[in-house]
């Protein structure tokens, strides 16, 4: 695991945020899922039009499905999109790592409960305090609206990486 997720842990746990009734909650009722950072790494991305470095990761159900090429991934998958603003190390600049944290999302699959949104719920943390994103549950029809050119991936943009 790397330090920087070494990092963002210790800094979850000492916040108290990861355990208990402080653990932040999307306002579609879909908590935060406090172990998304040791879970298996799917992908890295880069978003260019928010300059965000991503580390996208799976729970176990989610990266058994994808290293079979399984689609629709069954019920209990879960991914999670932590992102960082992009900035370029200050002793190397053609180097770039990440800077801020931005944010955490989360998909979710339950297709029976979330069948509105290809299957999926849709949960964001936003900034060091992960506050919930969207005033109330309707915010998840604008994650799908972004999801939907991928209904034939099961709505996902990520494919799991393969290193030989």
């Amino acid at each position: 695991m790397s330090r920087m997720v070494m990092i963002g842990i210790t800094l979850l746990l000492a916040a108290g945020l990861v355990h208990g009734k402080d653990q932040p909650t999307a306002p579609n009722g879909i908590r935060l899922f406090p172990d998304y950072l040791e879970w298996k790494v799917v992908a890295p991305s880069y978003r260019e039009d928010r300059g965000q470095i991503r580390v996208i990761t799976g729970n176990e159900t989610a990266m058994a499905a994808l290293r079979r090429g399984t689609r629709p991934l069954p019920d209990g998958s879960v991914l999670a999109k932590v992102a960082w603003k992009a900035r370029k190390h200050p002793s190397f600049p053609v180097a770039t790592e990440p800077g801020e944290f931005v944010q955490v999302e989360f998909m979710v699959k339950e297709s029976k409960k979330y069948r509105d949104t290809g299957g999926w719920g849709f949960a964001r943390f936003v900034g060091n305090e992960l506050k919930p994103y969207g005033s109330d549950a309707g915010f998840a029809s604008e994650c799908f609206a972004c999801h939907t050119p991928m209904a034939d991936n099961d709505y996902l943009f990520t494919r799991i990486v393969t290193t030989p």
